[in-house]
């Protein structure tokens, strides 16, 4: 299961079928806080997360599923790749950092990467 957080749902949309369309079951939130309060917490193999979103960031999120010992990919993506922002991506640990609009066939090779290591971090 991949989970899709984004406060634009045309980025969700899209992004779902380009998952969808590798044989991947998906679900999709507008926010990291709605994701936090799913069953599917448990249950996501690989998190496909924005970095800016209203209350909880993608970074917080990242940082968040670490302190509680979730091993779950998180694929950051942004549409301000700053230097900056993707330095905090990579202290979080975030497995894969994107800049929107992302290429999807990079964007598949990085998600076949989280879910053959188990969520070792490869940025």
């Amino acid at each position: 299961m991949i989970v899709i957080i984004d406060d634009d749902e045309s980025v969700r949309t899209a992004t779902q079928s380009l998952v969808r369309s590798l044989g991947f079951g998906a679900s999709c939130f507008e926010s990291a806080e709605a994701f936090l309060g799913s069953p599917l917490l448990g249950a996501a193999d690989c998190v496909i997360s924005d970095v800016q979103m209203p209350g909880m960031s993608g970074i917080d999120l990242t940082r968040h599923l670490n302190a509680r010992g979730h091993a779950t990919p998180v694929i950051l993506i942004t549409a301000f790749p700053e230097d900056r922002i993707r330095r905090q991506a990579d202290a979080a640990g975030a497995f894969g950092f994107f800049a929107k609009p992302f290429d999807g066939h990079t964007m598949i090779e990085c998600i076949d990467r989280a879910l053959s290591t188990g969520g070792a971090q490869a940025n």
